[in-house]
C-alpha cells in the first residue's frame, strides 16, 4: 500500500486527473445541471469491518444521486442484501436523502467518476487507484474487502502490488492479503448479470454470508 497522505480517501469534486472522464462529466453537467455530476464519495461507516468495492458510478445512478449504487438496479440488489445481513438501518428508497445508514460497512468504487458506456479504460482505473488505496488505508478495521466484478477485484489486487495471475477473479474467490485482510469477490450485481442469470440473488447472498462468517458476525 502507498502512503495514504499522498492522496486523500476521497477525490476532490473538481478532480481533473482523467481528461476523458472530466469531459464526460462536463457534458453531463450541461445536459443535466440538477445531477451530482462529480466524483462520487464513498458512503458508510468510518469504522467499517466490511468495505464493498464497486466499479464506477452509473450515469443515471450514483452520478445522478451522488451516493454509490443509488438509483439503479445494481443498488436495489446491493442495498437489499446489505440490509438482510445486518449492515444497514432504515429503508433504501433509491435517493440520497432516504435516511439509510450503513452499519459496520462502507461502499466505494474503484473509479470515482462515471465513465462513458460504464467502461473506464485502464489508465483511468490506474489513476483512480490512488484514491482506492487511500480509502482502504483509512479503514483500519476493514477486515473484508468485497469486490464486485473483475475490474474492482484486479484494481484492489494491484493496490496491494499482487500479481493477477496468482489471484484469478471468480465468483466467491477468496484470498488473504499481505496485511491479513481478506479479498472476497462476487460477480457484479448489474442488471445484465442478473437478467442473464449469471448472478442470482442466492449467489450474491452466499458471498455476503461468507463475509459475515469471516467477520465473526
Amino acid at each position: 500500500m502507498t502512503d495514504q497522505n499522498a492522496f486523500p480517501p476521497e477525490a476532490p469534486l473538481n478532480c481533473e486527473l482523467c481528461p476523458r472522464l472530466v469531459a464526460y462529466r462536463s457534458q453531463n453537467r450541461l445536459n443535466h445541471p440538477g445531477w451530482f455530476n462529480a466524483p462520487v464519495p464513498s458512503f458508510g461507516d468510518d469504522n467499517a469491518s466490511l468495505l464493498v468495492i464497486g466499479l464506477a458510478p452509473g450515469v443515471t445512478g450514483a452520478n445522478k444521486t451522488g451516493r454509490p449504487f443509488t438509483g439503479d438496479w445494481a443498488g436495489d440488489l446491493l442495498y437489499a442484501t446489505l440490509g438482510k445481513f445486518g449492515f444497514s438501518e432504515g429503508e433504501y428508497q433509491a435517493r440520497p436523502d432516504d435516511g439509510l445508514v450503513l452499519k459496520d460497512a462502507m461502499i466505494t468504487n474503484a473509479v470515482r467518476c462515471v465513465p462513458p458506456k460504464n467502461k473506464p479504460v485502464g489508465a483511468e482505473i490506474n489513476t483512480c487507484r490512488d484514491y482506492l488505496t487511500s480509502r482502504i488505508d483509512a479503514l483500519p478495521n476493514a477486515k473484508v474487502l468485497l469486490c464486485l466484478g473483475k475490474i474492482s477485484h484486479d484494481s484492489t489486487l494491484r493496490a496491494f502490488d499482487l500479481k493477477l495471475k496468482d489471484h484469478p477473479f471468480g465468483h466467491g474467490s477468496e484470498y488473504r492479503l499481505p496485511d491479513n485482510r481478506i479479498l472476497l469477490s462476487s460477480y457484479h450485481c448489474s442488471r445484465y448479470n442478473t437478467n442473464t442469470g449469471r448472478l442470482t440473488t442466492a449467489m450474491f447472498e452466499d458471498v455476503f454470508a461468507r463475509a459475515n462468517e469471516l467477520l465473526g458476525r
